[in-house]
């Protein structure tokens, strides 16, 4: 039998970084996964470590390169691990280093923004992931689980219809979605944070302010939108579950219901994916 593929490495790597400027403080706080590939086989295949880096090694690199990188932002930090793994390990051919964020907003007192205490931001998880090899790198930075809705100015209308079809076209409804969003890098922007701060902009530009045909048609055009902001990337891939809000029916209790009032499911739903590029 042959050993067709293998990797391994350490998966939830917490670490926080506060970098200390006077009384002002910054925090960074990430979930790490480190997982390589390289002349490891025998450990798999003739029970012989001697080429293997322990995985606890792995996550006491992460540790030492947040140490001496405590303002690096996240794409350039899981750059900076990767790198270390493969200038540290000559045997090793690929390091894939994936950070994913757990953002603290700064505490606002009395109107000013307090200098060293935070609140902790619930909606979404940025994240980035660098696939480092001798020869090259890909960068892609993301958005897990941002979550948002709009209560009108959404439709679903003109749609194949035959006799398994129930659902009832509409002109009106709540169009929500918990976003899973990646695009990828083909040259580092003057600042990542902003960058990405910019791409989530335009597509919630998009979604807010104009009708939705269908959640098709607003991920194609908020993927446009992204790429015309932010020149720096070449694709954005954008996967939304329909989150639904299904009109309440009233009528049972002479009611009418001009759609204010629905009932919360996400059980079973849509799913929306799409990749957008130059």
């Amino acid at each position: 039998m042959t050993l067709l593929h293998k990797t391994y490495g350490k998966g939830r790597v917490r670490v926080m970084r506060v970098q200390r400027d006077g009384d002002r403080h910054e925090v960074r706080e990430l979930t790490v996964t480190a997982m390589l590939t390289g002349a490891f086989e025998r450990t798999f295949t003739h029970a012989d470590n001697s080429r293997t880096v322990s995985t606890d090694t792995i996550k006491n690199v992460v540790y030492i390169v947040a140490r001496e990188c405590p303002a690096l932002p996240t794409e350039a930090f899981c750059r900076a691990v990767a790198q270390r793994l493969l200038d540290r390990y000559p045997q090793m051919e690929t390091a894939t280093v994936t950070g994913h964020e757990t953002r603290w907003n700064r505490l606002a007192v009395d109107g000013a923004a307090h200098a060293h205490t935070f609140t902790l931001d619930g909606n979404g998880q940025p994240f980035a992931r660098i696939a480092l090899s001798r020869d090259g790198a890909s960068v892609e930075s993301g958005l897990s689980g941002f979550t948002f809705l709009k209560s009108t100015e959404s439709g679903w209308a003109d749609y194949v219809k035959d006799p398994y079809t129930t659902i009832p076209e509409t002109h009106d409804r709540i169009a929500a979605t918990s976003m899973e969003a990646t695009w990828a890098w083909t040259a580092e922007p003057a600042d990542y944070e902003a960058a990405n701060a910019r791409i989530l902009d335009a597509l919630l530009r998009v979604f807010s302010g104009s009708y939705s045909h269908s959640l098709q048609d607003s991920l194609y055009r908020m993927g446009t939108a992204a790429l015309e902001a932010v020149p720096e990337i070449a694709t954005i891939t954008l996967a939304c579950p329909n989150k639904h809000y299904l009109l309440a029916n009233l009528a049972p209790f002479g009611l009418d219901n001009p759609n204010q009032v629905f009932v919360a499911t996400d059980e079973p739903h849509g799913q929306i994916e799409c990749t957008v590029g130059r």
